[in-house]
């Protein structure tokens, strides 16, 4: 028989706060106005922990990704870099083909080489369309197997809708993507490769005596904002990809199509202050931590230790905290022996009767059998049980 706990409970940031009886909390209510509205093709705004979306429009519209391409580009190299298949003092030689290429550069030389570690600061600083290809090549041989790494890499990360053609974002047919797989990219690249990710707070960088900016504007704008990546040509319009942490919460927004340079950063601003004004981030359970304990019948332990196998994070309207509801259903004749990992429960947690997270409740630990007569005794209780209704 599944036993159903319902209760009102208040959280901490890091554990479940249980009080002595469960009234419904009598919170405020939340004030909260429609999502704004951008002047741009296609947008998204998602928390990083939790992966909540707060803001979507469009996300899923197949649009030219111009230089957020090189979110991509960067994403690999850094994979190599952590693998250890290259090293970031390696020189890379630059061939005819990075040496010519348009729109921005970093301006490297034909015929000369350069570190691993520049051409990176090159394709995430400066957006070189030049450093991109010179490490295209030096990683997959030529531009176009490192497409095909990229696409591979994408199809990895969930990014069903989209298709690289090359490691700059340079028109090309067939090169697409979405604002939803494009913040897929960049939270993966936040989690994935932390210190790598610190460059693109990076305001500067000086190669070959040239100094060149960081062109997301919002890194001098909002002190919050610690990256990631702009993009632009007359195909794509102005596009920018952006994180920015305040108060221990991470947000990321994707905005495509965006009129102006300056105009990409004013709707990436409305969003992101959208998000952090009207939701909060908070971690409610930490992986294997135990949240129920049941009896368990004809076994070495009498009790069962039930946990999550990953934390709960959720994202919610700020101030409704203390008004989540949580409810554990358990098997209420759970009998030995117990394999770990096991499912013997399920956790649910609603706000205003909508159900945000579902979580099997598992076995902590192996189990063993009781002794035989502990065994039989239990099993002569849970008939009795069943006889007379007592489950």
């Amino acid at each position: 028989m599944i036993k159903k706990i319902s209760q009102w409970v208040r959280f901490s940031a890091l554990s479940l706060v249980l009080s002595g009886s469960y009234a419904l909390a009598q919170g405020t209510a939340t004030l909260m106005p429609s999502p704004p509205q951008l002047a741009a093709s296609s947008y998204i705004l998602i928390d990083v922990d939790s992966g909540k979306i707060i803001v979507e429009s469009n996300a899923d519209e197949r649009l030219p990704p111009a230089s957020l391409t090189k979110m991509m580009t960067s994403y690999i190299v850094s994979s190599e870099l952590v693998k250890g298949n290259i090293s970031s003092d390696d020189a890379v030689p630059i061939s005819v083909k990075a040496w010519r290429m348009g729109g921005s550069k970093m301006f490297i030389r034909e015929g000369t080489t350069v570190p691993v570690k520049d051409l990176l600061k090159g394709v995430i600083i400066q957006s070189g369309n030049d450093a991109s290809v010179a490490l295209a090549e030096f990683v997959a041989g030529d531009e176009g197997a490192f497409a095909e790494v990229m696409n591979q890499q994408a199809s990895l990360l969930g990014m069903q809708q989209t298709h690289f053609a090359n490691a700059t974002g340079w028109p090309a047919k067939a090169h697409l993507t979405t604002a939803r797989d494009l913040s897929k990219l960049a939270t993966s690249l936040i989690r994935d490769f932390p210190d790598h990710y610190k460059l693109y707070s990076q305001k500067e960088f000086i190669f070959n005596g040239i100094k060149q900016s960081n062109r997301n504007g919002l890194l001098w704008r909002d002190a919050s904002v610690d990256g990631l990546k702009t993009g632009h040509t007359d195909e794509a319009g102005y596009c920018l990809a952006a994180s920015a942490k305040r108060d221990g919460m991470r947000l990321v927004s994707v905005v495509m199509g965006a009129k102006s340079s300056r105009g990409r950063e004013q709707e990436t601003q409305k969003l992101l202050s959208y998000g952090f004004r009207y939701y909060e981030t908070h971690q409610l359970y930490n992986a294997e931590q135990i949240i129920n304990s049941p009896r368990l019948w004809a076994g070495a332990s009498p009790s069962l230790d039930l946990v999550l196998a990953n934390p709960i994070v959720l994202t919610i309207p700020r101030g409704q905290r203390d008004n989540l509801q949580v409810t554990i259903e358990v098997d209420n004749n759970i009998v030995a022996p117990i394999e770990a990992g096991q499912s013997y429960g399920v956790l649910n947690i609603s706000l205003n009767g909508e159900v945000l997270e579902q979580r099997e409740l598992l076995a902590a630990n192996a189990i063993d059998s009781a002794g035989l007569f502990s065994r039989l005794w239990d099993h002569f209780i849970l008939f009795v049980r069943g006889v007379f209704g007592l489950d």
